[in-house]
């Protein structure tokens, strides 16, 4: 998509547009006064489970996420959903039940929608937040000496990869949904208490791709330890037997030139690294006095949180995993 947006003519600024496309954020933020900043997203993607109730959470979850990478909160969303005549209505009302449910557990309000016919459903959120105008975190703010926390595991999408191929076991399968399912919400609020300098949420460009956009917009190097990083139960021996989605290796492609691994980083760990996410965690940069408050706020989570890198001064790659 980034590579497509920068073909296009450059709009007129607009003082009021406090974050737009340049720096390839997570959604737009649109200043309305001086207390009230509106955020902007849209996100959908194709069934990554069967059921489509569980489908119709995880992508409205993926929608709101980005609100939250934001510093904001969901106030309303509209529904977009593609849909084949072959398959019975009862399907998609489950689908869109299952948005519903997410959108009211994030404290919006679903105000309608638009429907198209299609070969292959697809489901997602065209949502709108709030937040206050300088409480906005942009993607491209992190500080040399900030320290990196990721708010949920790694490895989704292979994991997601061998659940169609009939590899994962019932407790795989269900923690793998748990954490699709859950809000971004709660590790937004823990790192608004403590005061953050960047946030980005880490889905389809995965880990690397997101860790990035964030290096580049902000002009520094990004380092990870990749024994620190969290990974979801299941991903490394899938990875290992090589169920891994495209998605990972068109990752890769797209950036791999960019980032320096470390001799022992073996195949199997590169692989979870560039592995899209679907309904991610949050990736937050923070000034490193902060983060033992931070890791306090986050205590009760749901999903696995921890430290996995710092900020550096720019050297020749942009990310560095140790």
């Amino acid at each position: 998509m980034a590579q497509v947006l920068c073909q296009l003519p450059k709009a007129d600024r607009d003082e009021n547009l406090l974050v737009g496309i340049e720096t390839s954020d997570d959604a737009a933020v649109y200043k309305l006064d001086e207390d009230r900043a509106m955020i902007q997203t849209v996100d959908f993607f194709t069934p990554v489970v069967d059921d489509p109730y569980t489908y119709g959470q995880i992508a409205a979850t993926n929608s709101l996420s980005d609100v939250y990478a934001m510093g904001g909160e969901p106030a309303l969303a509209m529904n977009i959903i593609c849909f084949p005549s072959c398959l019975s209505p009862d399907v998609m009302a489950e689908i869109l039940k299952g948005g519903h449910d997410k959108i009211r557990e994030a404290g919006a309000i679903l105000i309608g929608g638009h429907t198209v016919e299609d070969d292959e459903p697809k489901y997602g959120l065209c949502a709108t937040g709030f937040v206050h105008p300088k409480d906005v975190l942009p993607n491209s703010t992190a500080k040399v000496g900030d320290v990196l926390v990721i708010t949920k595991p790694v490895g989704v999408g292979i994991v997601n990869t061998a659940i169609k191929a009939q590899f994962a076991e019932e407790d795989v399968y269900n923690e793998a949904v748990k954490n699709m399912v859950t809000l971004n919400k709660f590790a937004k609020d823990a790192m608004m208490k403590v005061g953050a300098n960047s946030c980005t949420d880490v889905t389809g460009f995965g880990l690397l791709g997101h860790s990035l956009e964030m290096a580049e917009g902000s002009g520094v190097t990004i380092k990870l330890n990749a024994g620190s990083i969290p990974i979801l139960r299941g991903a490394e021996e899938f990875a290992k037997m090589g169920l891994v989605p495209e998605g990972t290796y068109a990752n890769e492609r797209f950036i791999g030139d960019k980032v320096e691994f470390k001799a022992d980083i073996e195949r199997h760990t590169k692989d979870i690294l560039f592995d899209p996410q679907t309904s991610g965690g949050l990736l937050i940069s923070l000034d490193r006095d902060k983060v033992e408050s931070l890791l306090a706020e986050l205590e009760g989570s749901e999903t696995a949180y921890a430290v996995v890198g710092e900020v550096v001064e720019k050297s020749e790659k942009v990310i560095i995993v140790e």
